[in-house]
């Protein structure tokens, strides 16, 4: 019962989500009072929603420290707790969190597809790059923990943030031409992390494992990672804005953040991501070349 439950509900929200992001009314069937005919004119949404041109991405993003594999110890977290400015930070967070709709996120998917910024042409200075955050989650291949700063270091990732359906389908079009043309190189991964915070969507996720597995291709099974993780106060920091699109990241091999893309790509994001992934193995290789040398 429980599990009918909880599959009647995760389709209930797959409904609700489709119901949402359909394009409201970009057309609307006036009747003519001289001609009697029905005339086609663009919603005001819809005209509003041409006028807005997306920005190009603004900051760097990620987090400050080095993420670390190793967990926290209470040390550790005491002295978080004890920052004032950490404190402060999280309070504004959490002020801004509670003044957002229950819909917020949905409804901003009406709005270019959730899509709130567009990648850059060009890779993120490494000077000027922040660290991916360490994400710790099951692999489908052997179910074990796996930690991402462990993954990443010393080799060049693409990391695709997922959590919905359609969060899939956005990711896939970054990333496809990236994995066709790299993904025998040894120093390229691709690595999807299944986010599920909620903990009843993240009970559902584990007993469809089955089925995710079936619909990964077998190589990268080990490097499909579901995660529980609370990313409340990094999502900011990551650009991750909705919970219901999908996010891609390319991550080099000293953990920091190069590039990003969010929800549906577009063609020169995707060459982008194509692009800066080979310049960041030709660096890497020439880098390994050189110290086998000495």
């Amino acid at each position: 019962m429980l599990v009918r439950a909880l599959v009647h509900a995760r389709w209930q929200e797959t409904a609700t989500l489709r119901r949402f992001i359909q394009h409201p009314g970009c057309t609307r069937n006036l009747t003519s009072k001289t001609h009697g005919s029905a005339e086609k004119r663009p919603s005001a949404t819809a005209t509003s929603n041409e006028l807005t041109t997306l920005p190009f991405l603004q900051r760097p993003l990620g987090v400050k420290e080095r993420p670390s594999p190793v967990l926290k110890t209470w040390a550790d977290t005491r002295e978080e707790l004890m920052n004032q400015e950490t404190r402060l930070a999280q309070r504004e967070h959490l002020v801004k969190e509670a003044t957002k709709g229950y819909f917020t996120d949905l409804n901003a998917t009406r709005r270019h597809g959730g899509k709130t910024w567009i990648a850059p042409n060009v890779m993120i200075r490494e000077d000027k790059a922040l660290y991916f955050p360490n994400i710790v989650g099951s692999s489908l291949d052997t179910k074990s923990k796996k930690h991402t700063a462990s993954m990443c270091e010393g080799r060049i990732s693409v990391i695709s943030m997922l959590s919905t359906r359609m969060s899939e389908i956005h990711v896939n079009g970054f990333t496809t031409p990236t994995n066709e043309r790299y993904i025998s190189n040894p120093l390229y991964q691709y690595v999807q992390i299944n986010l599920q915070e909620n903990l009843l969507k993240s009970f559902l996720v584990s007993l469809f494992l089955s089925s995710i597995a079936k619909s990964v291709s077998p190589e990268l099974h080990s490097t499909y990672l579901v995660s529980s993780q609370n990313m409340e106060f990094v999502r900011e920091h990551l650009g991750m804005v909705n919970k219901h699109v999908g996010y891609v990241y390319l991550v080099d091999d000293n953990l920091k953040v190069r590039w990003a893309g969010c929800a549906d790509a577009k063609v020169e994001e995707t060459n982008a991501l194509e692009q800066c992934t080979g310049v960041l193995l030709n660096r890497l290789d020439k880098k390994i070349s050189a110290k086998a040398s000495r």
